[in-house]
């Protein structure tokens, strides 16, 4: 049975000042779980540079994040944190959820089982989750 359905739209430019920002670390650390900061090249040190797919790609997952919010229906709030919600990629490339901390708790508590579709085009990330009560 449905649960919830979110969506949400992310601006790569906003993204992008966030992620320049002489407060970058401090917000990557907030958003960013640790398989996404590993994912994106945003860990702590790394000196690449933030290129166009990566920073549609660090979007994409933003919005994943406020998707999944959107569609438990409460915002972020506690139990939630930022970086326990993890928009991570299967071994076929098809994205997914990772939850960790409370948000796990949260979601097997709920016995929720979450389904993220992502895109981007024209300077805009998008990420759609639904989720779904299992029986």
């Amino acid at each position: 049975m449905l649960y919830g359905i979110g969506c949400d739209l992310c601006s790569l430019s906003h993204l992008e000042k966030s992620l320049s920002s002489a407060h970058a670390a401090a917000f990557v650390r907030r958003v960013y779980g640790p398989a996404e900061q590993a994912a994106l090249g945003l860990l702590e040190g790394s000196a690449a540079p933030l290129n166009a797919h990566r920073l549609a790609s660090a979007a994409a997952d933003f919005a994943a994040k406020e998707a999944f919010l959107k569609a438990a229906g409460t915002g972020l709030r506690e139990p939630f944190s930022l970086c326990e919600i993890e928009a991570v990629r299967q071994e076929n490339g098809a994205p997914a959820y990772r939850f960790s901390g409370q948000t796990a708790a949260w979601v097997a508590q709920h016995r929720l089982r979450a389904q993220l579709s992502l895109s981007h085009e024209g300077g805009m990330a998008l990420a759609f989750c639904t989720l779904e009560e299992e029986s």
